[in-house]
């Protein structure tokens, strides 16, 4: 009961964010129309009937351009706090921004010579 009642804000948020979503997904299955035929195992193209096989492969490099450009994005979020704090953190956080910048510039060098830049 100690446990409870030291943290008895966190508990009822935690029951909250639990419930929430069982509750939301209760009232969809409980209020969404069931309706089984041929035009549920259909793509949806926009209100056209689709053409040729749906079932395409795509190739990998459509996805390592995707990933490439998560790294370079994410490299963006980290950089701007020591950037913005550049002036108290000193030298040594420069040297760490320095580093992780390298390493990201030897990482675009391999993907540019890899060719997973090039979109045709």
């Amino acid at each position: 009961m100690y446990i409870f009642s030291e943290y008895y804000t966190f508990w009822i948020y935690l029951v909250i964010c639990i419930l929430i979503p069982i509750l939301a997904f209760s009232i969809s299955i409980a209020l969404a129309p069931i309706s089984k035929g041929p035009e549920k195992a259909t793509s949806y193209e926009s209100g056209i009937e689709p053409m040729g096989d749906t079932w395409i492969q795509f190739r990998i490099r459509y996805y390592m351009f995707a990933l490439v450009f998560v790294v370079f994005d994410v490299e963006t979020v980290f950089l701007y706090p020591w950037a913005m704090s550049f002036d108290i953190l000193g030298i040594y956080t420069f040297i760490e921004a320095f580093i992780f910048v390298l390493i990201l510039i030897i990482g675009l060098v391999y993907a540019w010579r890899k060719g997973a830049l090039e979109w045709s």
